[in-house]
């Protein structure tokens, strides 16, 4: 399986790492990165890995301004998009039809080709437009994962969080997992 995984400027950038890191553990599949210019800004703020850190848990890098690769194209052949986390403005850019970089580009594609298409906002209070912009991607197909954990899980800290993220989100992708405790009633 081929995913592709486009990081944004939004706070969170532990959801991306936490998927990354069960991704790399997972035989047979192939993760493609995408990096937005402000999401290394929030790496340094939130985390104390840097992006080599990043790069060691993916088989391939894209540049998200060079519109030469293979992802801007509908021939490009990968099997599902998350955006995790998921800023406002690029939300608006694909609900809008806005591809000026690879990440809004590669969504856009994903989209046309109505393949699966996971986007993980991080915002909150969200305002009518947010709504309406996640919306309008849910009626076009994407899924749209608010980065809202359980707490039935009983964490004991931010990394019992974000692997609750991880395993919804690989739930939706197909992929067997056991990463979070599951509800059991």
């Amino acid at each position: 399986m081929k995913i592709l995984i486009g990081i944004t400027g939004a706070s969170g950038i532990g959801y991306a790492m936490d998927l990354l890191t069960a991704l790399d553990e997972i035989d047979d599949i192939e993760t493609y990165l995408i990096l937005s210019d402000s999401a290394t800004h929030v790496l340094k703020a939130e985390t104390d890995a840097d992006l080599d850190d990043l790069i060691d848990l993916t088989d391939h890098v894209y540049n998200n301004d060079d519109f030469n690769q293979n992802v801007c194209s509908g021939s490009a052949l990968f099997d599902a998009m998350v955006i995790i986390p998921c800023t406002m403005s690029t939300l608006a850019k694909l609900s809008n039809g806005i591809a000026d970089n690879v990440i809004t580009r590669a969504g856009a594609v994903t989209l046309k080709e109505r393949r699966k298409f996971i986007i993980v906002p991080r915002e909150t209070p969200l305002s009518t437009i947010h709504l309406k912009n996640m919306y309008e991607l849910s009626i076009t197909g994407a899924i749209i994962v608010p980065a809202m954990p359980g707490f039935y899980n009983r964490p004991e800290d931010i990394s019992d969080l974000q692997r609750f993220m991880t395993g919804r989100v690989l739930d939706l992708l197909g992929l067997r997992n056991e990463v979070s405790p599951r509800w059991d009633g």
